[in-house]
This record gives C-alpha cells, structure tokens and sequence, in this order.
C-alpha cells in the first residue's frame, strides 16, 4: 500500500473532522444566545473549538504545503452562514436542543471514524479524551431536547438512530406480516 494514499486519507478525515467541528461550535454559539440551560451549548462550543484545534494542529504539521489549507473564504463563509440560519431557525421555533444533537451525533460519528483510522498514538489520546467528553455532552443534550419537547427523560430511550427495529405486535398475524 502506498504511503501518500494513506497520508491522503488522514489528512481528508482530519479536514472533515475539523469542518464539522467548527460547524457545530457556531451552531453552539448562536444557540447559547438564548442564554441555554447549565451552559450546555457554551460546553459544546468549547469542546468543538478544542477538536478543530487538535485537527488543524495535525494537518499543519505536515510538510506538504497543500495539506494544511484551509477552507476558502467564501466557502467558510457560507458554512457559516448556513449553520448560523439553522440556529437561528432552531431557537426560534424551540428545537435548539433537538437540532443541536442531530449535529452533536454526526460530529461523534466523525471524531470516531477519526480516531478509529488515525496512525498516530498522539492523535488517538488526543482525540479518545474529545470522544470521552463529547460522549457525556451528548447525554446532557440529550436530556435537554427530551425536556424541551415535553418528555421526562428515560434512560430506556437510547439514541434512536432509526436503525432499530419497530416495535412488534401483540397480534400474532402482524407480528408475522412484519418480519
């Protein structure tokens, strides 16, 4: 296997896990205006500001001049645009807490691909602590949008990804017809 392919990869997963993570600490930031409850989108904010710290560092350490690029300013602009329109739409209908989870989750699902693919042990520390606490912000949030959407929290309610199975019947015929 060729080095600079699996350099090339590193270095994609690492400018995506950077992208997301400043995504979601703008989105933190205009949620936090609303003044959120316990400080949990400051939490995620700073949180966020450390993983795009930790990506940004790697990828200029490399010695390729291309590597280290940053977005371009329009198009970081725009993101930032965008994800300041989903905040302010977020807050304003009262799904901050839910819409900052559904982001909170695809950050998570980037910090692990990234963490799982590293060949660093540097890295991997750097980025288990992020996971550790990013893990335990997600609880937080996720109690947050459960009593912003006016349910009492449950622990036997896990994420629902939409990856489980409905719920079977009582009725033997449609259990059957289900599966």
């Amino acid at each position: 296997m060729n080095f600079s392919v699996v350099l090339n990869d590193e270095v994609a997963r690492l400018q995506r896990l950077r992208q997301s993570a400043l995504k979601v600490r703008t989105l933190a930031k205009v949620l936090n205006r609303g003044n959120g409850p316990d400080g949990i989108f400051k939490r995620g904010a700073l949180l966020h500001w450390r993983i795009a710290r930790i990506a940004t560092g790697r990828l200029r350490s490399y010695p390729y001049q291309s590597y280290p690029r940053d977005p371009s300013f329009f198009e970081g602009r725009a993101e930032r645009l965008a994800t300041v329109l989903l905040g302010t739409m977020a807050r304003l209908r009262g799904h901050g807490a839910e819409t900052f989870l559904r982001e909170l989750r695809g950050a998570a699902r980037e910090l692990d691909d990234t963490r799982a693919l590293t060949l660093s042990a540097e890295l991997s520390d750097a980025l288990g602590r992020a996971q550790s606490a990013m893990r335990s912000l997600i609880d937080d949030v996720q109690t947050l949008a459960a009593r912003e959407a006016g349910l009492a929290a449950d622990p036997r309610r896990d994420a629902d990804d939409g990856l489980s199975a409905p719920p079977l019947s009582t009725s033997s015929y449609l259990a059957l017809k289900q599966l």
